[in-house]
């Protein structure tokens, strides 16, 4: 829509104040210099050291040594919750709203981490420490009673916001890998339509920029799901009810990845996208392990640009997940200095800037 559309009149000063503060979070994120710093440390407590000169400031203080490449990745996301929740809390509406859309994908995660380690008679208190805290909700733990699909909507999914999301997943069937797979795309599915949907019916700025990084979203998914199916006994039908209607490759990409049999045809079928035919190119021909590091780096500078405008919900979106990535790339230095291997360190680290 326009700049006199619903976005320009529900876009009011608090919300500008929030976006405000989101870009100045922006500024925040690790510099090149910083993970140049942090690249060269030989210890965890060094890591520990060169953090706290950053936005980051003395959240390992009380942290005894030696220190764990867990406690350092808990205490980043702490960060990152506590600084989502201030925004959520101020925000009102439709930015609230918004805002919830971002945490029902680790809600979805969370869902599925508890069913299936409960199915594999994992701790139920041992998994709820690994869920991820912006997925949380109340009868989480509950979850671990349920034997089928319909019995986990029944008893407790039901009254979640992730209700709506189970109409393609409640049947009788009994939660195996392969069901609670399925379940967990179905669920993504939904959500990103709805998320879709709800970002175009803001219009303006939010709606450009957000379609994009949904439509985007979707894709790796379908690709993703193509690949992590071959040589499973999903059928061509069924992975295909898995790809979410919009996005690049809908529909006609979808009906090339439903039948593809091994990662080259996945490859292949791709030639014709440009955005993904610059993704496939870095690869070699059967070579897949790399793919979700590049899939990553195009997320990047997709969220980056989303900074370029101003006055729209997308910049909350994009400040989330290039916080998740940083996140992933402090994770991937703590390994490889806590396992002596930084000849590797390079190899998983996705700058920002």
């Amino acid at each position: 829509m326009s700049m006199y559309g619903f976005e320009a009149m529900s876009f009011n000063i608090k919300d500008g104040f929030l976006e405000a503060i989101v870009r100045g979070y922006k500024a925040g994120l690790l510099s090149a210099i910083d993970y140049n710093n942090l690249c060269q440390c030989e210890t965890l407590d060094d890591i520990k050291l060169q953090l706290s000169g950053t936005d980051y400031g003395n959240f390992l203080a009380n942290e005894p040594s030696p220190l764990h490449t867990a406690t350092i990745v808990e205490k980043c996301t702490q960060s990152l919750v506590s600084e989502f929740s201030y925004m959520r809390t101020q925000a009102s509406e439709p930015l609230a709203t918004f805002l919830d859309y971002v945490t029902y994908g680790h809600m979805i995660d969370n869902i599925v981490l508890i069913v299936s380690g409960t199915l594999h008679e994992r701790d139920v208190q041992e998994l709820l420490d690994k869920c991820h805290p912006l997925g949380m909700f109340d009868s989480i733990a509950t979850l671990a009673v349920a034997s089928n699909m319909r019995e986990l909507y029944r008893l407790v999914l039901v009254d979640t916001p992730l209700a709506p999301y189970f109409a393609e997943c409640v049947t009788s069937e009994d939660l195996d890998d392969m069901n609670i797979e399925i379940m967990r795309n179905t669920l993504y599915k939904a959500y990103l339509e709805d998320f879709y949907n709800f970002c175009k019916k803001l219009g303006g700025a939010t709606a450009t920029i957000m379609c994009d990084l949904l439509a985007y979203e979707a894709d790796r998914r379908a690709i993703n799901i193509t690949i992590n199916s071959i040589g499973t006994e999903l059928t061509r039908d069924d992975r295909r009810k898995l790809f979410s209607h919009f996005g690049l490759l809908y529909p006609y990409g979808h009906e090339e990845l439903a039948v593809c049999e091994d990662f080259d045809q996945v490859r292949a079928a791709m030639e014709k996208y440009p955005p993904y035919q610059s993704i496939f190119s870095k690869l070699q021909f059967g070579e897949s392990q790399i793919l979700d590091k590049a899939f990553y780096e195009a997320e990047v500078k997709a969220c980056v640009l989303g900074y370029e405008q101003q006055f729209h919900y997308a910049v909350f979106f994009a400040y989330v997940r290039l916080k998740e990535q940083e996140i992933r790339n402090i994770m991937w230095i703590s390994e490889c200095v806590a396992q002596n291997q930084k000849a590797r360190i390079h190899d998983g680290i996705v700058f920002i800037f």
